[in-house]
């Protein structure tokens, strides 16, 4: 499960080389953060003049969406819901992101679990004071981990351990560039790029797909689909001690090493998906093949 502040897609300096511009053919970039990465947003045949209202309307969608599932900022939902192990009358976004990372929590098997905020909690605790985490500090995180312990509806969410935290940096980005994509649909926009953290492509840029490069340097041409990259090694807690962003909820070692990218319509699952798969064995893979997921290794 990934905790980095920083999607690692991000982070290895991902880019997509569709800013060009063509004869009769503007484009309209916008550039801002999302939950604690870069983000972009590139809208094929429309001028910056013509795109500053929709500018405007992605600054405030990221707010709102900082807003509920933000780590940084203390008055968030999730913030609060991690200091007080409640948190009543849920926005309906809150319910839904939460219900799709139960499903991904069930349809990996575990691999994929929110709640393994408490290891990346130790680990930090222990790194920023030059050491490794002891064996029985780890124990104790470990015992507070377990999505099926989260229970949630109209009326609130609740952690059912005192302790217990979440983290949704490993679906929230795909979220909001999900959420953004809506956005633009709505506003009756069809060529589309939307990096919140994570990659997904709309429509068609001058004709052809999007081009879209990868951090393992392989290049993609993407249609209606999105793309997501997690590597154990990607953003490290503590480079001196080896220890990485990404934990297993079960507590096993022996993380996949390099980059792994899933393919997914939808941008949160491929970023759940990602996620997964860099904590799931070879021969349990397949598992996200179950739920559309194409992934690349390389």
């Amino acid at each position: 499960m990934t905790l980095t502040r920083r999607r690692f897609l991000t982070l290895a300096g991902a880019t997509c080389a569709a800013t060009r511009l063509t004869a009769g053919m503007p484009v309209a970039v916008w550039r801002g953060t999302a939950l604690g990465a870069g983000a972009k947003v590139v809208l094929s045949g429309m001028s910056e003049d013509e795109a500053t209202p929709i500018f405007r309307a992605i600054e405030a969608e990221l707010s709102r969406i900082e807003g509920l599932f933000s780590l940084y900022r203390a008055d968030s939902a999730l913030s609060r819901l991690n200091r007080d192990g409640v948190f009543r009358a849920p926005d309906p976004d809150m319910l839904a992101l939460l219900s799709l990372a139960r499903e991904m929590y069930l349809a990996t098997e575990g691999a994929f679990d929110p709640t393994v905020q408490p290891l990346f909690d130790v680990h930090a605790k222990a790194a920023a004071v030059g050491r490794a985490a002891w064996p029985n500090e780890i124990a104790a995180a470990q015992g507070l981990v377990g999505f099926h312990r989260v229970t949630m509806d109209e009326n609130s969410v609740r952690l059912g351990r005192s302790g217990m935290a979440l983290t949704l940096n490993g679906i929230a980005q795909g979220y909001a560039t999900d959420s953004l994509s809506g956005l633009m649909r709505r506003q009756g926009l069809r060529d589309v790029m939307v990096n919140a953290g994570e990659i997904r492509a709309m429509g068609r840029l001058n004709g052809q797909g999007w081009p879209v490069r990868l951090p393992s340097g392989r290049s993609l041409t993407l249609t209606d689909r999105a793309v997501a990259t997690s590597d154990a090694a990607g953003t490290l807690i503590s480079a001196s001690l080896g220890v990485g962003h990404i934990f297993a909820p079960n507590g096993r070692t022996g993380l996949r090493a390099g980059p792994i990218s899933a393919l997914h319509d939808s941008a949160a699952v491929a970023d759940a998906a990602s996620t997964a798969a860099v904590v799931l064995p070879d021969d349990r893979l397949h598992l996200l093949g179950k739920v559309g997921v194409d992934l690349l290794r390389v």
